[in-house]
């Protein structure tokens, strides 16, 4: 099976100016991602997708292949979903063999795991799923309200009754999405073009490493966290790599190469 992970990375941030190179324990955060999807057992091939220099410099040192994304599809309109497609079809050029399973990861959650990774795309192999994603045990009380109603105005709940106040181990289980990797049948993602599409599931992960880097608070939590996270837990399996500035080990593809 031909499994590629895509990973869009644009250069043109303005909440956090070169975020996709932004160092968390010392390593750009697109290589984080790429190591991530390299370390994982069922990833045959790992792409970032950029219109930027200095991205591309170092998703190529942290070993992922590269694909040009051109400029209408950098800009802030530009959907995760047509950089997808774009990427497909830049590899699916000539004689190159069609992508099977799409693993889609976001370079901004910085904390993701190639366990995380294999487990969404054995959803889709072994489970039987047509596309799988990551999500965090969630337990918060949601409440909407009219941004613009000033003082006074009216909060209604969302996931509860306001009047009734259950147990956290009487509700009903929910998860929030995290947005670091998703899995998708590709022949499915072309046919719907969305990452969401016939049998969803989703794959528990740990709330502590479900971090998104949006803001520059973001940046700053991640970077205080990168020594608790990225420590191998006493006398186990560790949860990122131990020495994440270590190049990861060649490996045998298992599809035909081709320079892009």
């Amino acid at each position: 099976m031909n499994v590629t992970a895509v990973i869009p990375a644009r250069g043109g941030s303005k909440g956090i100016p070169g975020k996709n190179v932004a160092e968390v324990g010392g390593i750009p955060l697109v290589a984080r991602a790429v190591r991530a999807c390299r370390d994982a057992a069922h990833v045959t091939r790992v792409v970032v997708s950029t219109d930027d220099g200095a991205i591309a410099a170092a998703a190529r040192a942290a070993g992922a292949e590269v694909v040009e994304r051109p400029a209408e599809l950098g800009s802030d309109l530009a959907s995760s979903e047509s950089a997808l497609a774009h990427a497909l079809d830049r590899l699916e050029e000539g004689q190159a063999p069609p992508v099977d399973v799409l693993v889609f990861v976001q370079c901004t959650s910085p904390f993701l795991t190639a366990e995380e990774v294999d487990a969404c795309v054995l959803a889709v192999l072994r489970d039987g799923a047509d596309c799988s994603f990551t999500a965090a045990p969630f337990h918060g009380f949601l409440w909407s309200a009219a941004p613009d109603a000033g003082p006074g105005h009216r909060a209604d709940g969302v996931n509860h009754d306001s009047s009734f106040r259950p147990r956290r181990q009487d509700r009903t289980p929910e998860y929030l999405e995290t947005g670091s990797v998703y899995a998708m049948r590709a022949d499915g993602f072309r046919a719907h073009g969305h990452r969401f599409f016939g049998r969803v599931q989703l794959v528990p992960t740990a709330p502590e490493r479900a971090i998104e880097i949006d803001e520059p608070g973001d940046l700053a939590r991640a970077r205080a966290l990168a020594p608790l996270l990225d420590a191998p837990p006493p006398g186990g399996v560790p949860a990122a790599r131990q020495n994440p500035a270590a190049p990861s080990p060649p490996r045998t593809p298992q599809y035909p190469r081709k320079e892009l």
